[in-house]
């Protein structure tokens, strides 16, 4: 166990077991091979071709792609296939700052490998050697990750909202974070991903954030997400990610971003390049199925 293997877990991509997810031409997702022709076989909309399931060209509007997708997850959630349901939906686009092409229930992207946003909030204290961090523990009944540590405030990027927006809003329902506190936060950059989890592709984009709170915070949770919070020592919580898996996985790694970026873990470690590069996920895998009707070459799992 180390904090590189936090990394390395973050970088399975079976891509045999899987094909492009295509919408509108475009590849946004990947999505198992046995569920791309199950889906070709029975939804009206959907059709394979060479490496890709493709919701295209018909139907060929954003509303109308959307709801194919959100009647076939629903008849998913039904099966048992899809869980969690959120009514929370995530922009699907080819990538950042593209118009997005559908909406997507949050429950059912990673059964399509589509590309997520969230925004993650480490909340310290103290500086030097007393550097501290708020460390959440996730509540028993989540859908997902149950009990599993957590950051100060961390939460996935709905449609509709900007990421500042769903900042504040994530502050003051997970930790009581006060919107003048919360605008203070410094964002600080990316940790991205592409993985298989839990049965799907989990291909994220966490926009990470620093905000240096005073000794007398407390937070509270309201939304019922956080069953208690704790002010850890920073030696604690680099123990407990190089130890344990206690940490939410994706958790993991905007932690180490955080360490790195305070000279915590420094170039001494023979593993420092690594842990870097792992971080931030390079599409460089060329792979030689085509990525839909046009034929264009993806260049490895990602959005």
């Amino acid at each position: 166990m180390s904090l590189l293997d936090r990394v390395r877990y973050c970088q399975q991509r079976p891509v045999a077991d899987y094909r492009r997810f295509v919408v509108a031409g475009e590849p946004v997702g990947w999505v198992r091979n046995a569920l791309a022709e199950r889906i070709a076989g029975e939804a009206a909309g959907f059709h394979l071709s060479p490496g890709a399931l493709v919701l295209a060209p018909s139907p060929d509007g954003f509303d109308e792609r959307s709801q194919a997708m959100q009647d076939l997850l629903r008849r998913f959630e039904r099966e048992g296939l899809v869980t969690g349901w959120r009514d929370e939906d995530y922009p699907v686009a080819v990538a950042y700052g593209r118009p997005p092409l559908m909406r997507l229930e949050r429950a059912g992207a990673p059964l399509f490998g589509v590309q997520g946003y969230g925004v993650h909030l480490n909340g310290h204290v103290g500086r030097g050697d007393d550097l501290r961090l708020w460390v959440g523990r996730r509540s028993p009944t989540k859908q997902t990750a149950p009990n599993k540590l957590d950051h100060l405030v961390a939460g996935g990027q709905p449609f509709g909202l900007s990421l500042f927006e769903n900042l504040l809003k994530e502050c003051a329902e997970e930790a009581s974070l006060p919107a003048e506190l919360a605008a203070q936060a410094r964002p600080v950059g990316v940790v991205s991903y592409v993985t298989e989890h839990e049965g799907g592709v989990r291909n994220d984009v966490l926009f990470c954030y620093d905000l240096e709170l005073p000794e007398d915070f407390i937070p509270v949770n309201h939304d019922g997400e956080i069953a208690s919070f704790e002010l850890w020592p920073i030696a604690k919580v680099i123990e407990r990610l190089a130890e344990t898996e206690d940490f939410k996985f994706n958790v993991a790694l905007v932690i180490i971003d955080f360490l790195i970026r305070h000279g915590l873990i420094d170039p001494a470690r023979p593993d420092y390049v690594e842990l870097i590069a792992g971080l931030r996920y390079q599409p460089a895998i060329p792979l030689s199925r085509t990525a839909g009707e046009g034929g264009a070459q993806p260049a490895g799992l990602g959005g």
